[in-house]
């Protein structure tokens, strides 16, 4: 399971950042063309549109370490803050060889959205090493993050920007990171990152916060077009914290989960995949390559899998408009960050399907990190019930008022929760104005 050339991106007429290249895009196009859709639906505040074009910081770093062979290596990374007019910048940080500039700004934009979306009180922000974690020893993981944590500690703190896990990052990593800015600045700042071990100011629900999201806004949504959970049959794509926790809850809703891909393969049963088996397979052997009770798919052959449900929970720009026509399903839910190019978007629409933007449908993990911050700020910590209690109700409400505006407009689901989540934004960049 690759990531596609960010060159599929078509060359924008945007005005440009100096330091992106226009006919190389990547992600960050991607984004450019969602706002352009949104635009015509955002009334007076249209003049404030430019807001959302811009990074309001990015911050790029040397992240020099000591290697367990004496040798010294160079990684580069980055911290980049979308907006903060609603709240301090919030968003996961990814280690992974693929990272760009590109990439970390179209993701801190759509945390914006997302936040903006489920109405948390945060701005988008979005981080990242372009690093191979598997590379490395644990020794040197731990002064990578360190020092990455330190580079990026003068734009980061629990009122300015409040990272946490995401791809090839965790709890463990979020522990050093919250070590890391509380020792440099000389306090307790259990605040600083969310996403971090119970013992460490971490929140009950939060590992299984975004699978859960994905599960509860899919439930809704599935109910808005009578599809019948307990007959649907799902397919997942990647099988990780996102994808794996959301195929398991659709499971026990009584879904059937037939297929399933991740880094190391494809794995299929029509008649429904042991889904606790296979994740215990994974956890043992760190992908579902190999799991004897499935037929082997080749991985092109997952996209035309017949499914009711499709859950890209992997990278972006997985489904493309090399793929899109294959896709049978009747809705697409999508775990991952941008995994739906604009023009699969359109042939997605134009068959039908249903596409569940990433930006109300992965919002649950940022929704629990929220609690979390909460938590941490009032040393109070809530039950795991009271967190799914919570977490399940805004959701739910948050999807009924993007669905409505969707309604009224005509629009797709993507572009009725930018303009949810946009109005909200620019309304506030408008009653805050410009300093100075």
């Amino acid at each position: 399971m690759s990531k596609p050339n960010a060159s599929s991106t078509a060359k924008s007429a945007h005005a440009l950042p100096s330091y992106l290249n226009p006919e190389h895009l990547g992600p960050w196009g991607i984004y450019l063309q969602q706002v352009d859709r949104v635009t015509p639906y955002l009334g007076s505040l249209s003049r404030w549109v430019e807001t959302l074009k811009r990074p309001k910081r990015a911050l790029i770093v040397d992240v020099p370490i000591e290697l367990d062979n004496g040798t010294m290596a160079h990684f580069e990374g980055y911290r980049v803050q979308h907006n903060t007019s609603r709240g301090p910048g919030k968003g996961g940080v990814r280690f992974h060889q693929d990272v760009t500039l590109s990439e970390v700004m179209a993701l801190s934009a759509w945390m914006s959205v997302k936040n903006a979306a489920v109405n948390l009180p945060f701005g988008g922000a979005k981080g990242g090493i372009r690093v191979d974690p598997k590379t490395l020893s644990r020794g040197e993981l731990e002064r990578l993050t360190r020092r990455y944590t330190s580079e990026i500690g003068i734009i980061i703190g629990p009122n300015k920007d409040i990272p946490a896990p995401d791809v090839n990052t965790n709890a463990q990593i979020m522990a050093w990171m919250m070590d890391t800015y509380a020792m440099n600045e000389g306090t307790s700042a259990l605040g600083v990152v969310t996403g971090k071990p119970l013992a460490l100011g971490g929140s009950l629900g939060r590992n299984e916060a975004t699978g859960r999201g994905v599960f509860t806004v899919g439930h809704e949504a599935a109910l808005h077009i009578g599809l019948n959970i307990t007959q649907a049959k799902v397919a997942v794509q990647g099988f990780g914290n996102v994808g794996g926790i959301a195929a398991k809850l659709f499971a026990q809703a009584g879904a059937t989960v037939v297929a399933v891909q991740d880094h190391g393969g494809t794995v299929y049963q029509a008649s429904g995949l042991d889904v606790t088996a296979l994740l215990r397979h994974v956890a043992e052997h760190g992908s579902v390559n190999g799991f004897e009770t499935a037929e082997v798919l080749d991985d092109a052959a997952f996209w035309s899998v017949d499914c009711d449900i499709l859950i890209p929970a992997a990278l972006e720009q997985q489904i493309t408009a090399d793929n899109a026509h294959l896709i049978k399903a009747r809705m697409v839910i999508e775990g991952a960050n941008g995994p739906t190019t604009p023009e699969a978007d359109d042939i997605l629409h134009a068959r039908g399907i249903l596409v569940v933007p990433d930006v109300i449908a992965n919002a649950g993990g940022v929704t629990v990190s929220y609690f979390e911050w909460v938590q941490d700020f009032s040393s109070f910590f809530w039950s795991e019930d009271d967190i799914n209690t919570r977490l399940v109700r805004i959701l739910r409400e948050a999807f009924a008022g993007i669905w409505q505006v969707a309604d009224t407009h005509h629009v797709s689901l993507r572009t009725a929760t930018f303009i949810v989540a946009c109005t909200r934004i620019l309304q506030a960049r408008e009653l805050r104005g410009l300093y100075p």
